[in-house]
């Protein structure tokens, strides 16, 4: 048993570290590649919810990339990209939808998911020494696939587990604030178009993010509970 634990020591202290530089590099370069947020409808957005969470002000910028999405980093600021705001001068998506975006991120960082993700990340690597381990000596040259395959499945669950607490989070958030959740909801629906999702035939277990049905069901089954079946949006 103890031959195992040195590499699995090894591994933990490796993602550890490995993890502390990705955030360093992640937030040199989000610093360098940001500016603020300057839209008026997103910002008067923002300031009705930074009032419902009774706080001053939601430090949000714009991080200079093309891709459709948005993220928040360890320090609490929210980040929308480029290409988001883009589709946005396009009409293609609402300043309530982005607003919707602006929550879910909150969420994260209210519900501490980015100290969990650290921990998650240096169990998934632990996971995979260990079973890369055994599984090596059953099965030969298909055993370090297999736990490959087995920790990333258990971090695709672990991921989805936190995007259904924060779209809860950014639902609770959108209500007390006003928005409602209808421009949360229609968001998801364009979310395939928008991001050109190519996940289509990925297994659900292997998904890092829940299918769009089953979310849009979360948020109403939140609101039908929190405010009654007859006012769901």
């Amino acid at each position: 048993m103890s031959k195992f634990l040195f590499p699995l020591a090894l591994a933990i202290f490796y993602a550890f570290l490995m993890l502390r530089f990705s955030l360093w590099r992640t937030k040199k370069m989000l610093d360098s590649q940001s500016v603020p947020l300057t839209d008026p409808a997103i910002n008067r957005l923002a300031d009705k919810m930074a009032k419902a969470m009774e706080i001053m002000r939601i430090d949000i910028r714009v991080f200079e990339v093309e891709p459709v999405n948005g993220l928040a980093a360890a320090d609490g600021r929210i980040f929308l990209t480029r290409g988001f705001i883009n589709r946005y001068a396009r009409g293609d998506v609402s300043a309530e939808e982005l607003a919707s975006v602006i929550a879910h991120e909150l969420g994260h960082v209210a519900l501490g998911h980015m100290r969990r993700r650290m921990i998650d990340f240096t169990g998934q690597n632990a996971v995979f020494v260990m079973l890369s381990a055994l599984l090596n000596r059953f099965l030969p040259f298909i055993g370090i696939w297999i736990a490959n395959m087995i920790s990333t499945a258990l971090m695709a669950r672990l991921s989805r587990r936190d995007e259904f607490e924060a779209d809860a989070f950014a639902t609770a958030l959108l209500l007390r604030s006003g928005i409602g959740t209808g421009p949360q909801k229609s968001l998801f629906r364009k979310l395939g178009a928008l991001t050109a999702n190519r996940a289509e035939g990925v297994p659900a277990w292997l998904l890092s993010h829940p299918k769009t049905d089953e979310r849009i069901a979360a948020i109403e089954a939140n609101e039908a509970r929190w405010l009654g079946p007859d006012q769901i949006s």
